[in-house]
């Protein structure tokens, strides 16, 4: 029988019952803890996004295997709301507004489920609820939009994939493989919509207060979209913040897109002087642009004339020529530029359209 005095010369035993007693009556305060290693997934996460004008889309999924298994009415039953995925319910997001089945949805996170069934097409859900594992709490009354997709029957594949197709300024077409079965849906962006709020908020801040951003966003507007009236007034704003020829052409473009032909012809005219040589240069390719070829042509001539010690207004020129078919002077005009030019990318560029030409 242990007494006081065995206890005060072993302490160390009254600690190891007491331990041994809180292990063996009460396991579940330690197992209480949650311990949680990390460990390969079975079904892997991934993401993949893709890029449309100033908007960003992008899916959070997670990977499942078929693993020799019957998927459709099987794993995954049909008729009954699917998580898209594994684990975490699948989700979309979007940078930007965007519009999908037919609907407009605002820029967030959207929960992506599918309701996979044995005929007919299949339907796709975007829901206001991203935040679930899997679609156990699924909702109805969370839908953004739900609308109708075709499967298709394609090869194996063997873990799930997401992928965005057929990129465009202002379209994508995401896609769903998995087992033998492909869901794909178009997704819109406004995105001239987008570009001018984006600009607008840029030329808000630092970039103001310089002429050439004004330049930038008054040239995206006018190659891009039917907003002339706000290009101009762009324009305007960049010959008060820098009076170039940059400026002042952007407005003159403006103007063609009014109809003011001689307005415009005549500003440029008036301010050609005051052109730097990249200016000029621009203003050559734009011509070419709107296939005024010996317009542009004059353009490249003066500006070798003004700028002889360039390599890149005689590479300029040596194009032109080359593109109205006169071989000679081409070649006498990138041989010049060969020679001005002290960059080993421009000089291997020059002598490969040179012995293009032999």
């Amino acid at each position: 029988m242990f007494g006081p005095a065995v206890l005060r010369l072993r302490p160390h035993l009254v600690w190891s019952f007491a331990l041994f007693s809180l292990v063996s009556v009460a396991p579940s305060l330690l197992l209480a803890q949650n311990y949680t290693l990390d460990l390969p997934e079975a079904s892997p996460h991934a993401t993949v996004s893709q890029t449309i004008g100033l908007t960003t889309l992008s899916v959070d999924y997670h990977r499942p295997g078929v693993n020799g298994r019957v998927v459709w009415g099987g794993l995954e039953p049909y008729d009954v709301v699917w998580r898209a995925g594994a684990n975490d319910n699948t989700v979309l997001t979007a940078s930007s507004a965007f519009t999908v089945g037919g609907k407009t949805l605002p820029a967030g996170r959207y929960a992506l489920f599918m309701i996979p069934r044995r005929e007919g097409n299949w339907t796709v859900i975007l829901s206001n609820q991203p935040n679930a594992w899997g679609a156990f709490s699924y909702n109805q009354a969370e839908d953004a939009v739900r609308f109708d997709a075709a499967p298709k029957a394609v090869p194996l594949t063997e873990r799930l994939r997401y992928g965005f197709g057929d990129p465009s300024s202002d379209a994508v077409t995401l896609a769903m493989h998995w087992d033998k079965v492909e869901i794909r849906f178009p997704i819109t962006v406004n995105t001239n919509a987008i570009v001018i709020d984006s600009l607008r908020v840029q030329l808000r801040h630092y970039p103001r207060f310089y002429g050439p951003a004004w330049v930038q966003a008054a040239t995206w507007v006018l190659a891009n979209t039917q907003e002339v009236t706000l290009a101009e007034a762009w324009a305007d704003t960049a010959i008060i913040r820098a009076p170039t020829f940059a400026s002042y052409n952007v407005k003159a473009w403006a103007l063609d897109r009014q109809g003011k032909t001689a307005e415009a012809d005549s500003l440029r005219q008036a301010h050609l002087s005051i052109a730097t040589e990249a200016e000029m240069n621009a203003y050559g390719y734009q011509l070419v642009g709107l296939q005024k070829n010996q317009e542009a042509l004059a353009i490249f001539i003066r500006n070798t004339k003004e700028h002889p010690d360039s390599w890149n207004t005689w590479d300029s020129l040596g194009e032109m020529h080359a593109r109205l078919g006169d071989k000679s002077k081409a070649v006498a005009n990138y041989k010049k530029a060969l020679a001005l030019t002290n960059d080993p990318t421009q000089q291997t560029r020059i002598s490969g359209i040179l012995a293009g030409m032999k």
